[in-house]
């Protein structure tokens, strides 16, 4: 009679072995993200970089390690920098990077992984090149002309920064400098402000004059011209009445009858009522 306990030592192994054989099928197959890369190892040696898809790799001796190409974003908070003019200041950097497929393998050999590369690549450069080009500008600079100050410090780190990575861009993101000098640069920034509007006032105030001064140079110009006219009127009508009365005394210098005519012409036919003594009673000579 054959033993239980045999048969189910016989069974149990049976299940293990089953199991075993399925964990080995299962976990020779692993698939590789499109935003990722595959490093596989076999026993701990580098092989191959796997591409995006699914891969078949041998059972309990072939492992692999997942890298990003994705980009990643790096800040750096309360970085410690002094300006040209010695004004301390604490600078909030952000930097953003990402690792090329092609460069895997060398991020795994070099770096074991992105925590590694970013620790000894990109973390050991940001806060000495912050602090150097920081150092080039003064703290008014620094603030006026920011977009310029970034552009240095991104080609600072970007030049500084060697290995198997590609840095994206830099940003400063806050530039914060003690309590007493804000105070100062925005007593300063008031000030400006102050003399910007003055400056504009007097602009409106110098174009309102000219226009002014043109408008009375303009009533003026009229004046002159309306007077010229009158002027003229004047003189032209005088000039009129004096040839008509040249005219006029040329006529009767020539012709006496046009004055005795002219008498007659103005008579309205009735003698005077009253004579002085010893005068004369006026008559109009008819044998002309």
């Amino acid at each position: 009679m054959e033993n239980p306990n045999r048969r189910w030592v016989a069974t149990g192994a049976s299940v293990v072995l089953g199991l075993a054989v399925l964990t080995a099928i299962l976990g020779s197959f692993y698939t590789v993200d499109e935003k990722e890369r595959g490093v596989v190892l076999r026993n701990g040696a580098f092989i191959e970089v796997a591409e995006p898809g699914l891969h078949w790799k041998f059972p309990f001796i072939d492992t692999v390690k997942e890298i990003s190409i994705q980009n990643q974003a790096s800040k750096w908070e309360g970085l410690q920098a002094y300006s040209r003019d010695q004004q301390a200041a604490q600078l909030v950097v952000s930097v953003s990077w990402h690792v090329t497929p092609g460069e895997v393998a060398d991020v795994y050999k070099g770096y074991g992984d992105l925590d590694g590369l970013l620790a000894r690549a990109i973390s050991r450069q940001v806060p000495s090149q912050v602090e150097n080009v920081f150092g080039q500008y003064t703290a008014v600079n620094a603030v006026q002309k920011r977009g310029e100050l970034v552009a240095a410090m991104s080609q600072a780190i970007k030049s500084s920064v060697s290995g198997p990575v590609v840095i994206d861009s830099v940003q400063v993101e806050n530039i914060d400098f003690s309590d007493a000098y804000e105070s100062s640069i925005e007593e300063r920034m008031r000030a400006e402000v102050a003399v910007k509007t003055r400056e504009q006032q007097l602009e409106t105030e110098k174009i309102q004059a000219q226009i002014s001064v043109t408008q009375a140079q303009a009533q003026a110009d009229a004046a002159l011209a309306q007077a010229k006219a009158e002027a003229q009127a004047i003189e032209l009508r005088g000039n009129a009445e004096a040839a008509a009365i040249e005219v006029r005394a040329k006529a009767l210098a020539s012709n006496q009858n046009l004055v005795e005519l002219t008498k007659a012409e103005r008579w309205d036919g009735k003698l005077p009522t009253t004579v002085l003594p010893g005068g004369t009673m006026p008559f109009i000579d008819a044998r002309k």
